[in-house]
């Protein structure tokens, strides 16, 4: 686990998060042709508009997993 400082609406944070998800949400903003700050901004409205009790990272793993089940459906029956 690592500690990643991110600049959001103004506001320097902390986000922990294994590096294997830091990278795939680097590669997700650069896919979306956007900064990792803005979509972790992104990230943190849907956060708030789920009123899930989730934590930032927590949600941020979230985000990444259901972006892979988009393009790697699991077939579980």
């Amino acid at each position: 686990m690592q500690k990643y400082s991110v600049t959001l609406k103004g506001h320097r944070t902390s986000i922990s998060l294994e590096p294997l998800f830091w990278e795939a949400l680097n590669h997700f903003a650069k896919i979306q042709k956007k900064a990792v700050s803005t979509l972790i901004s992104d990230i943190e409205e849907e956060l708030l508009k789920s009123h899930s009790s989730a934590n930032l990272s927590s949600f941020i793993r979230i985000y990444i997993l259901q972006e892979l089940l988009k393009h790697h459906p699991l077939n579980i029956k």
